[in-house]
């Protein structure tokens, strides 16, 4: 079946959402999260803080493969280390991954579900990252990426009956934290050297044979796209938070959104970077940080988020592969700076990811499972800490 016949199909198929059931009925896992207007995490009407993991495949291992027993596993692992939330790609990552979704979507869904219920099992909180990948559903659909700018296009369409699946089902279980656009996607936009870095090409895994510039994504793109995502989301879960996904801006972001260079940006053109990257009803500012450069930025993200009074989440924190010596200090100095910050939500990447074991993989029984133990301890001082207002 053609691509563009599959999504034919896929949006025509009659999805009987009204009797759609909440997996979370007897549920025994965390309250919902809000964000109170001066931008702090609450939950059950107090201040709220707290660690969590990347553990980017558990769904993604199940759409390859149904057997849930290593993702049991793994969510064992963390609810026993005392780990809050699991943040994943909540789609395929590549659009062959995706199959299951066009010819089976009650058994995609069931895939879906056992994630949830796992977490809800193990009092693990979820945040699901809906489109990781810039490429993913445009190419889906045949479009290119820049259709993210476009409400009319068939990427809209497709995000929009997928948000409509995903949280019309899920908006009633509490194991659901926060609702995230996608990964890093502001690190892709208003690139002077776009044409040398666009998405890859890959045909055998679903993409077109050639990209064009018609891939290159700006800032006005990426306003569009989670200015709808936001409009998608809030048809079906009016309360969730909302964040984008976005790593911490590049140092030269406001200078390549407004004049195409790379020339190094001032504190207040960061900060007005980052508020464009995240439009009204965004209320989550995302940053991912590795680099010491970048956590040295980590003060302006407070401030900004302050300012805007917004929750902030550091979606993916860990060393940079280029800094690797001595990791149990440098993790602790993480760990300790995350503290005394104003982020309500830090997720360390990654758990449980073999490819990644020469730089960041963090499993029960490798070279980094003492990072687990280090989790747990902080664990521990961030809910004391929770109980006090960010400064």
């Amino acid at each position: 079946m053609k691509r563009r016949e599959a999504l034919g199909y896929i949006l025509g198929t009659g999805w009987a959402w009204a009797a759609a059931r909440c997996i979370a009925d007897n549920a025994r896992t965390t309250a919902m999260l809000k964000i109170t207007p001066s931008g702090e995490l609450h939950r059950d009407g107090k201040p709220f803080r707290a660690l969590g993991v990347n553990y980017f495949d558990c769904f993604l291992r199940l759409l390859k493969n149904p057997d849930p027993t290593s993702v049991e596993r793994g969510f064992e692992v963390l609810s026993r280390h005392g780990i809050a939330f699991v943040r994943f790609c909540a789609t395929g990552f590549w659009p062959v991954d995706m199959e299951l979704y066009g010819k089976d979507r009650d058994e995609y869904f069931r895939r879906f579900d056992r994630v949830v219920r796992l977490a809800e099992e193990h009092h693990l909180g979820l945040v699901p990252s809906l489109f990781w990948a810039t490429f993913t559903v445009p190419d889906l659909v045949d479009e290119p990426v820049r259709a993210w700018g476009d409400p009319k296009s068939r990427t809209h369409r497709w995000m929009r009956e997928y948000v409509k699946e995903v949280v019309s089902r899920y908006a009633n279980s509490p194991a659901i934290w926060l609702w995230e656009f996608g990964n890093q996607y502001n690190l892709c936009v208003d690139l002077p050297n776009a044409a040398d870095v666009r998405p890859p090409v890959a045909p055998w895994w679903g993409t077109p044979m050639r990209r064009s510039a018609a891939d290159d994504l700006t800032t006005a793109h990426l306003q569009t796209a989670l200015a709808e995502f936001v409009r998608a989301i809030r048809a079906h879960d009016p309360h969730r938070p909302i964040s984008s996904g976005h790593s911490i801006p590049r140092p030269t972001a406001w200078h390549q959104w407004r004049f195409g260079r790379w020339t190094r940006d001032r504190r207040e053109e960061f900060e007005e970077i980052v508020e464009a990257h995240h439009p009204p009803g965004v209320n989550v500012i995302s940053a991912h940080l590795y680099a010491e450069a970048n956590w040295e930025r980590l003060p302006w993200l407070d401030e900004v988020s302050r300012k805007l009074g917004r929750a902030l989440f550091i979606g993916e924190f860990g060393i940079s592969p280029s800094e690797l010596r001595d990791e149990r200090t440098q993790f602790a100095v993480q760990l300790e700076r995350l503290r005394n910050s104003r982020v309500s939500l830090a997720a360390v990447w990654v758990f449980d990811y073999a490819r990644h074991e020469a730089t960041h993989n963090i499993n029960p029984g490798g070279p980094r499972a003492w990072m687990l133990d280090m989790l747990k301890e902080e664990s521990r001082r961030w809910a004391e800490l929770s109980q006090r207002p960010l400064s």
